[in-house]
């Protein structure tokens, strides 16, 4: 959807949540509508984003696309035990 395309939506809400709303959109001289989508757009930004993120990575080890964690495990021991036998060669 383009940014400029609007969609009407309806839903309920607690009257004491649209207070809120309300009273924000009051202090910012701003409406509740605007007020509702900068909610809403953080609330994408942030748990939304997360909550998709974990979606994609459950759909990709669905597919098969993943790596054994003892491989990834295996691979960081031999680059630490690389660095600790560089270093230990550098002291000594």
């Amino acid at each position: 959807m383009l940014h400029n395309e609007k969609a009407q939506v309806s839903l309920r809400l607690p009257t004491s949540l649209v207070a809120e709303f309300d009273r924000i959109a009051a202090i910012l001289d701003r409406d509740r509508t605007w007020v509702m989508q900068k909610a809403l757009s953080q609330y994408l930004a942030g748990e939304g984003a997360e909550i998709l993120r974990d979606a994609q990575g459950i759909d990709e080890l669905d597919r098969g696309e993943s790596v054994d964690l003892e491989d990834v495990l295996e691979k960081a021991r031999t680059i630490v035990d690389a660095a600790e036998y560089r270093r230990g060669k550098r002291v000594g």
